[in-house]
Parts: C-alpha cells; sequence; structure tokens
C-alpha cells in the first residue's frame, strides 16, 4: 500500500487490533494523503514540531470533521517525529 503516512500502510490487518478496534470504535475516518500533509504543515506550523504522515492523521481527520466536532472537546492523540528530510521537502 502506497501512502505519505507509512506508519499506518498494511497489507494484512491483524486480527487481535482489529477485534480491539470493532468493540471500542464508534466510527472510523479515512483520510486522503493530501490531507496528510496539510495537516503536517500546519501542526507544525502552530506547535512548532514535527509530525509524521501517520501521526498527523488524527488531525487531518479532525479537520475533515470540523463542523461535528465544532463547541465539542476534542483530543487528538498525535505521535511519531520520523519524517524523512526528502519527505519535508516536498511538504514546504
Amino acid at each position: 500500500m502506497r501512502t505519505f503516512a507509512e506508519g499506518l500502510a498494511t497489507r494484512v490487518p491483524f486480527e487481535l487490533p482489529q477485534r480491539i478496534l470493532r468493540q471500542h470504535l464508534d466510527d472510523f475516518v479515512l483520510v486522503e494523503d493530501e490531507a496528510i500533509k496539510e495537516a503536517i504543515k500546519l501542526h507544525l506550523q502552530h506547535t512548532h514540531n514535527l509530525v509524521e504522515g501517520a501521526g498527523a492523521a488524527s488531525l487531518a481527520a479532525a479537520l475533515q470533521l470540523k463542523e461535528r466536532l465544532a463547541g465539542k472537546k476534542v483530543v487528538l492523540v498525535v505521535s511519531g517525529g520520523n519524517l524523512a528530510l526528502e519527505k519535508l521537502k516536498l511538504l514546504l
């Protein structure tokens, strides 16, 4: 699977994580690579911290759902700073 968020790429999902996710998730949001790239740039601009594609996926999803999330308390897990210099150059 080719994606800018390499940390999320998998060809075959593992059974145990899938079972846990099905039990505890209310929703699942798919985001495009372009949205992830934009989230990386926004995160860097506003926090001065670098985040890799997989880490920025939650921000990309929240931005996609901003109207639905308006007025609510929202917590995002944003982790991973392993963005290759070549990929960072593409974003800037």
